[in-house]
């Protein structure tokens, strides 16, 4: 132990004397110890922190439907915030610690969609968003799900990185759950361009997932373009 701290101590007083700020000095140290820690070896299948935060992520979700169905949606805000925040910390781990696997890229867009499908379904049968926004929410996935089914079929693997515009529209889709959550009935002109604007851009978003994976399906050598 005595040694740990000494190798430690001295590997801390090369970096500020370099001028290296001290949340690169924990993640340098995080990284280069990680090799020696328990956890790289119980978890090295696959299983890490990370995708046990997705999988948990994925599990909130019945919970979510649970206390929407109960008309509690404080808590169904709750578990939908708690879910957002294990998106976020799962691909903040995984960067540090360099935690990121094949499984865990499919895995995370998958609880994603879930989770956002989820949503939208079961408020729209309790009659809190209307549904034709559903509808164009969920055949927005369906065809980007279909689009890598065919892709992968054709032995084509595009990079699974979300476009500027994809993140947008996801951004949008939560805002509009959580404010649908929040101000549970109450709906005035401004949530009416809300939904409006999340429907366009998820259309617009289809339409470029539907352009790139014509254009990846028509060429014989391609590029990863984002999707």
């Amino acid at each position: 132990m005595a040694a740990v701290k000494t190798k430690l101590k001295a590997k801390s007083s090369t970096y500020f004397s370099v001028g290296i700020p001290l949340e690169s000095l924990l993640i340098g140290i995080a990284q280069q110890h990680y090799n020696n820690c328990f956890l790289k070896k119980r978890f090295s299948n696959g299983m890490n922190i990370p995708n046990i935060l997705t999988i948990f992520r994925i599990l909130l979700v019945p919970v979510f439907i649970i206390f929407v169905i109960q008309n509690n949606l404080s808590m169904a805000l709750v578990i939908f915030i708690l879910a957002g925040i294990t998106d976020g910390l799962d691909g903040f781990i995984a960067r540090i610690l360099g935690h990121r696997t094949v499984i865990g890229a499919y895995l995370d867009p998958i609880a994603d969609k879930f989770l956002l499908i989820s949503a939208y379904l079961s408020l729209t049968i309790k009659g809190m968003l209307p549904g034709w926004l559903s509808v164009v929410v969920v055949s927005r996935d369906i065809i980007i799900l279909s689009g890598v089914v065919i892709l992968s079929v054709m032995d084509k693997r595009p990079a699974i990185r979300p476009s500027i515009l994809s993140k947008i529209t996801t951004v949008f889709q939560i805002t509009t759950i959580v404010l649908v959550l929040f101000y549970a009935a109450s709906q005035n002109a401004y949530f009416n361009l809300l939904i409006a604007i999340t429907a366009g851009l998820t259309i617009l978003s289809g339409l470029a997932y539907i352009y790139n994976g014509v254009r990846i399906m028509g060429e014989s050598h391609w590029e990863n373009p984002p999707l």
